[in-house]
């Protein structure tokens, strides 16, 4: 298990983000959260196989149908193991 703090930098909100990240965490078994952030920026915790984490963040940087990023923050943090499935925050 693994655990990634994620905060995305670019043209990310008003473009379905969240929603295309939720479908892309759950495609690979991730769970955890994502939420818009009052700079513009978003921000995700994301929890299961580091492989499959990974896997989520390159596609939210690289293949987000109508997002650009800029920059994504990545921090690894310990695994708290408290998420059943994946959601957007509102």
């Amino acid at each position: 298990m693994a655990r990634a703090h994620v905060i995305f930098k670019g043209r990310v909100q008003g473009v379905f983000f969240r929603a295309n990240t939720r479908d892309a965490a759950v495609r690979r078994g991730v769970s955890g959260w994502v939420r818009n952030l009052p700079d513009g920026s978003v921000e995700a915790v994301f929890e299961g196989e580091g492989a499959g984490i990974e896997k989520v963040i390159e596609w939210c940087r690289t293949s987000q149908p109508y997002a650009t990023v800029d920059d994504a923050e990545v921090s690894w943090e310990k695994p708290a193991g408290e998420f059943d499935d994946f959601k957007i925050l509102y």
